[in-house]
């Protein structure tokens, strides 16, 4: 059997483990190693799975990947995210929907500290909804606030989807980083304009919450909240300023985040071991997948798949947008089923030599490939924000209601997923501005 016919079955045999639930973290490397045993025999194959991990360990570029899961961890247990919102609904407040704009606002500036978007919608999650469910807020709009207000931690920096996107592209990790500023932010309006045009329109579903703050009350919450912008500057200022790589950054902002949980007194020695022992196993989780992908990679590549993709697309005389068309559906449909970071690195060894064959921005390929795989998080039947919002809510809200209320947030990514292939400036223009 030639290499393609068994790259095939592998692959086959991939979707249909997924399928029956098998973590990809087990399925990816087993598929990937009974494909290398199948072409290349049991002694070469072993050989690559006990160098592989320790290489991929070693690498000096995702060490940037534990340095920010520290961070957020550390910013979360000692109650910056609780500073934050506490600030935004004093700020936003006046707005229809104040609340609801509130979560989406501070769920962007947690973004800045955790990296990370289900911990960002988890963190939020306990903060926000009760208090915008208590003043009455539609329980659709409440949860899907908070769902979708969590993939902003993909974009804003640090995010750990970036890092591991520009590991695997051999991209400059720091310039993808500030690459998905723009589209962030962009999001993020979007779901503000959303929110309050909605409100104006249907005012029952955000009564007007009576939270008194004057001025004053306004500039003392800014006090509470002054650890975010120092992380912020540690991170994206020196990268900007080339003082540090991603991966220093990282570490800086890390070593800031614990040196401000000292100077606050806000770290316990038990806040400090439950932060530490997070990012030890979110890391472990993420690496174990990411070596699976690697040995996808290799073995995809020893079936000659590489080549015969590029021979396919050539041979179809794809438009560029046709191809990024295809991305983005195979994106939507995968995303439905499985957990982000596991889609990007299972695709990319299909759609990168494509990619390159077209001779397409990477950097601007990156902001999509993780635009899409966000989008993922919030659709059903596995959309794991909507899950992770539901198991903060309990009982108070059902998952469909949850799912309900995402179908506008879906309409704004919809609209954004349309700006950045049309203008793929607007992923680019900052990096090129540094």
């Amino acid at each position: 059997m030639d290499g393609p016919s068994i790259a095939l079955i592998a692959v086959a045999i991939l979707f249909v483990l997924l399928a029956a639930r098998v973590p990809i973290g087990i399925a990816l490397p087993t598929v990937s190693l009974g494909g290398i045993i199948a072409l290349r025999g049991t002694r070469p194959a072993f050989g690559m799975l006990g160098s592989l991990p320790f290489d991929f360990a070693a690498s000096w570029s995702l060490s940037a990947v534990p340095m920010f899961l520290l961070m957020g961890a550390l910013t979360y247990h000692t109650g910056l995210t609780r500073s934050l919102y506490a600030a935004a609904r004093l700020w936003f407040n006046p707005l229809p929907g104040g609340l609801a704009v509130a979560s989406n606002f501070a769920s962007a500036g947690f973004a800045a500290a955790s990296g990370s978007s289900l911990a960002t919608a988890a963190a939020m999650g306990r903060l926000a909804i009760p208090e915008m469910l208590s003043f009455g807020y539609n329980k659709g709009l409440a949860t899907g606030t908070i769902a979708a207000s969590g993939t902003l931690g993909a974009f804003i920096p640090p995010s750990i989807a970036f890092v591991l996107y520009g590991w695997y592209t051999q991209q400059p990790i720091g310039t993808l980083l500030v690459a998905g500023i723009v589209p962030g932010l962009i999001t993020a309006v979007a779901y503000t304009a959303m929110i309050v045009i909605r409100c104006m329109l249907d005012p029952g579903l955000a009564p007007r919450a009576e939270i008194r703050g004057g001025l004053a009350e306004k500039l003392a919450a800014l006090k509470d909240i002054w650890p975010l912008p120092l992380l912020i500057v540690c991170i994206v200022g020196s990268i900007f300023s080339g003082i540090a790589t991603a991966t220093e950054a990282g570490a800086l902002g890390s070593s800031f985040a614990l040196l401000i949980a000292l100077a606050t007194g806000r770290l316990t020695r038990e806040t400090f071991v439950r932060s530490v022992m997070e990012a030890i196993e979110t890391t472990a989780s993420i690496f174990f997948i990411a070596i699976g992908a690697i040995l996808l990679t290799r073995f995809l590549a020893m079936a000659g798949i590489p080549n015969l993709m590029g021979d396919l697309v050539a041979s179809w005389e794809l438009s560029t947008i046709a191809v990024i068309l295809v991305m983005i559906v195979v994106y939507l449909v995968l995303g439905m089923f499985l957990d982000p970071i596991g889609i990007m690195l299972l695709t990319l060894p299909i759609f990168l030599p494509v990619f390159d064959g077209l001779g397409l921005d990477l950097i601007w390929i990156g902001v999509l490939v993780v635009k899409m795989i966000e989008v993922g998080l919030l659709t059903p039947p596995v959309g794991m924000n909507a899950f992770v919002v539901k198991n903060v809510v309990g009982d108070a809200v059902s998952l469909n209601q949850i799912f309900a209320g995402l179908g506008w947030f879906l309409v704004c990514e919809a609209v954004v997923i349309a700006l950045l292939v049309a203008w793929p400036e607007l992923s680019l223009w900052l990096p090129g501005v540094m």
